[in-house]
């Protein structure tokens, strides 16, 4: 609105800025991730376990793992978090709401379709961050003792981190029916959160390590070891997450359906 010289508003038409756009839809997106049991459960809820259970499991069964339980369980969590929020919330989430027409719907919108994926993007790492303390106090609670250079290390290797399984989620969602990717999302957090080297270094699966080291899972579980056992950055994991997000950006361009 704006005021005339006699004193009267006119009206202003025109859409908000994009900044503010995108930060309305990131607060939505968090509140709808939030509000949402099952997302919460992937998100929150069995990372602790895994941790918790870990750390017990640890003192009866050989983990094979070269520094204390605690210390190389908890950077592999806080990666399983990433992997759980950036892949499988988003995939599931975005699969039904292209089903039900709600990104056809906010595709029309005066919010460009960059702005809806930045939105998400915001949620995820807002979700992420809330994640990451839940767990560090577990963590913590456990005996956690990581370098505080980690703490810096892991803001780089978290969002390459995202940017690779937010890909990898969207292309899911955007190519498979909702029920499908509703499987296929769940049966994928499965299977690299058992042999995905995401938990547990490569170096607890032998041979298979190698294989473990090209994937998304394995680059990040071992990023976020090195940033937080060490408080080193391993290159070579990140440019394994670098290639990840763009392949899977591309194809998700490509191949994304809004409808």
């Amino acid at each position: 609105m704006s005021t005339a010289p006699n004193g009267t508003f006119t009206p202003a038409p025109g859409a908000a800025p994009f900044a503010s756009q995108v930060r309305a839809q990131a607060a939505m997106e968090t509140r709808l991730l939030l509000r949402n049991g099952e997302q919460l459960l992937i998100a929150v809820a069995i990372p602790v376990i895994v941790l918790i259970g870990g750390v017990l499991a640890s003192r009866h069964l050989d983990l094979k793992l070269t520094s204390r339980a605690v210390d190389v369980l908890t950077p592999g969590v806080l990666a399983l978090a990433v992997m759980s929020t950036a892949f499988t919330s988003l995939a599931i989430a975005t699969g039904f709401e292209r089903r039900y027409g709600l990104l056809k719907r906010l595709g029309s919108s005066p919010l460009p379709r960059s702005g809806l994926l930045a939105g998400k993007v915001g949620a995820l790492l807002v979700v992420e961050v809330l994640q990451g303390i839940v767990i560090s106090v577990v963590g913590f609670s456990l005996g956690w003792r990581p370098d505080p250079v980690g703490f810096l290390v892991i803001v780089p290797v978290a969002l390459l981190g995202t940017a690779a399984f937010a890909s990898l989620g969207l292309l899911l969602a955007g190519t498979l029916r909702a029920e499908a990717t509703l499987a296929a999302a769940n049966l994928v957090y499965l299977l690299l959160m058992a042999g995905g080297a995401v938990v547990l270094p490569r170096s607890s699966y032998g041979g298979f390590g190698a294989v473990q080291a090209i994937l998304p899972s394995g680059a990040l579980g071992d990023a976020t070891r090195a940033a937080f056992l060490t408080g080193q950055v391993d290159m070579r994991a990140l440019l394994v997450l670098l290639v990840w997000a763009m392949v899977g950006a591309a194809l998700a361009t490509r191949f994304f359906r809004w409808e």
